[in-house]
């Protein structure tokens, strides 16, 4: 198991509480994060993480991608364009297509509050080319603080999401002994050109645009601290020369949820993900972790 791993002290109390029934697992909350691509000419295709502040009480620390959870707002009526919520919906593997729309939003959405990226346009087949300036700031801020619907923001502005510039890439479930759960659908998309990422979030401490070769051989040597969804999805890209071959790769890419699972076997508490042994966990019942 590589040192970079997030793995928090309290998981081996929680596991065990969960396995005698003193720990009832609560519901995930829907959420969307998107993983932003761009060429970064000889190097090769860039991805953009951000460092979450060190005293945030989940995964302080960490290296992740912008997102988070879905506004019930999202599923308001909103000007669209690419494939439909009711494809969507199918894709995400979601039953009405209102909830792959909402989860489609929080996706964009989260994308601008986050880092500063809109992926939207005047028209189906256009998207702004610059988010900065002071009555932007003033509209994110407003998101941010569920001032402001997305759906209203999107109106105000004459403008539409666009849909097709997300390809889903995979879908991760916080673990049932967590007491904050997530159901997360990962995305890829390509910076638009004339817009530029900034750290707009105040959960963050910094951002990167790096090599996902370079990010995983920081965690693989204990550098960069990141969840398994992340280092997971970002040994996924580092196959792909650039945000074009991504996106044409992301509709075939498996959505099939994963879900940590804990087991006790003899003196140890097993914890693993389905399908991705590196992060294979033995916590002895009484001891410390390996």
């Amino acid at each position: 198991m590589s040192n970079g791993q997030w793995y928090p002290p309290e998981w081996p109390d929680r596991i065990r509480a969960l396995a005698s029934g003193a720990l009832v697992a609560v519901t995930p909350k829907r959420a969307a994060t998107v993983m932003l691509l761009r060429d970064g000419a000889e190097e090769g295709l860039r991805v953009h993480m951000l460092r979450r502040r060190t005293s945030m009480a989940f995964a302080g620390g960490a290296y992740a991608y912008p997102g988070g959870g879905v506004d019930p707002r999202d599923e308001h009526p909103v000007r669209w364009a690419g494939p439909s919520p009711a494809d969507w919906a199918a894709r995400l593997g979601v039953a009405p297509p209102a909830e792959a729309q909402a989860i489609v939003c929080a996706a964009v959405r989260e994308t601008y509050e986050e880092a500063g990226v809109l992926l939207a346009g005047p028209t189906a087949d256009t998207v702004v080319a610059d988010t900065t300036g002071d009555d932007w700031e003033a509209d994110r801020a407003a998101l941010v603080a569920r001032e402001l619907a997305f759906a209203d923001f999107l109106d105000r502005r004459g403008l539409v999401l666009r849909s097709d510039l997300l390809g889903a890439w995979a879908r991760w479930i916080t673990p049932e002994f967590e007491p904050r759960r997530y159901d997360t659908w990962f995305f890829v998309a390509a910076l638009p050109e004339g817009q530029r990422t900034r750290n707009a979030s105040t959960e963050a401490d910094r951002t990167v645009w790096v090599r996902p070769a370079d990010a995983a051989a920081g965690y693989d040597r204990g550098e960069l601290l990141m969840m398994p969804p992340t280092i997971a999805t970002l040994r996924t890209l580092e196959r792909y020369g650039s945000p074009a071959a991504a996106l044409a790769a992301s509709k075939d890419q498996d959505l099939t949820p994963v879900l940590a699972q804990a087991r006790l076997e003899g003196d140890e508490v097993i914890l693993s993900w389905p399908g991705h042994e590196e992060f294979t966990k033995h916590v002895p019942t009484g001891g410390t972790s390996r």
